[in-house]
């Protein structure tokens, strides 16, 4: 399976920006996928899960209520809505897929990772 993640850029506190993360190859709508980002200096950090079929999702307590993941299996696409972006979200944002249909927040448990996009935030 191949993941195209796109939507980075460089935005001021409090903006907003949407990801993308366009799957091929595999039965997209069979898969939990996530969100992960990696800043400088720092561990990847576990971002958002979603189940197969969007009913199920799962955050990290930094980004609740700021941060959305949705998926659209017609078009075979991974979403993530950042809004009031902070920051601290700065980092290299990556999608995953896993083999199972449900979420997980553990990197270990996905098989299959997008190339990263660039996400910084001004202060």
């Amino acid at each position: 399976v191949q993941l195209q993640a796109s939507g980075g850029g460089l935005v001021q506190a409090g903006g907003s920006l949407r990801l993308s993360c366009v799957a091929s190859g595999r039965t997209f709508g069979g898969s939990g996928m996530g969100w992960f980002r990696l800043a400088p200096g720092k561990e990847r950090e576990f971002v958002a899960t979603i189940n197969w079929n969007g009913v199920a999702t799962y955050y990290a307590d930094s980004v609740k209520g700021r941060l959305t993941i949705s998926r659209d299996n017609a078009k075979n696409t991974l979403y993530l809505q950042m809004n009031n972006l902070k920051p601290e979200d700065t980092a290299v944002y990556y999608c995953a897929a896993r083999d199972r249909q449900f979420t997980a927040t553990t990197s270990e448990l996905y098989g299959y990772w997008g190339q990263g996009t660039q996400v910084t935030v001004s202060s």
